[in-house]
C-alpha cells in the first residue's frame, strides 16, 4: 500500500509542477490523474502493483465528499444569495454533458467491432 501512495504522489506531483510550470488552469490532480491514465494505457505493469490499494481507496470514496460538505455549510449564506446562477450552470452543464455522452456513444456505435466486415459490403450485395 505504501508503493501505491507513492506512486500517485508521484504522478500527482508532475500534475502539480506541469500545472504551475505551464499556468493551466486545470489543477495538479487532474493533470496527474490523466498521466497515470495514459501511463496504464500504454504499460500496464503497474496496474498489479497498484489496483489492490486503489480499490481499498475507492471503497472509503464518500469521506472524500466530506470536505466539500462542510465548505457547503460554511458558505450556505454566499450560496442562497447566488442560487440562481449556481442553478443555471448546473441545468446547463447537466444538458451538455448528457448531449455529449449522447454524441460519443452514437459515435462509436457506429463503428465496426476490430475484425468484423463493415455494413457496407452486406448491403453492396456481397453475401457471405
Amino acid at each position: 500500500m505504501l508503493q501505491t501512495f507513492a506512486i500517485l504522489l508521484v504522478f500527482q506531483t508532475v500534475g502539480e509542477v506541469i500545472s504551475y510550470a505551464l499556468r493551466l488552469p486545470v489543477p495538479g490532480p487532474v493533470i496527474g490523474m490523466l498521466l497515470l491514465f495514459g501511463w496504464l494505457v500504454f504499460d500496464n505493469r503497474l496496474l498489479p502493483v497498484i489496483q489492490g490499494a486503489a480499490n481499498d481507496l475507492l471503497k472509503h470514496l464518500s469521506l472524500l465528499f466530506v470536505p466539500a460538505g462542510v465548505g457547503i455549510m460554511v458558505h450556505a449564506n454566499r450560496i442562497g444569495s447566488e442560487w440562481m446562477p449556481i442553478v443555471i450552470a448546473l441545468v446547463i452543464s447537466t444538458w451538455v454533458a448528457i448531449a455529449v455522452t449522447a454524441l460519443v456513444t452514437r459515435a462509436l456505435m457506429r463503428k465496426p467491432p476490430a475484425g468484423q466486415p463493415s455494413t457496407d459490403a452486406v448491403e453492396g450485395g456481397a453475401q457471405p
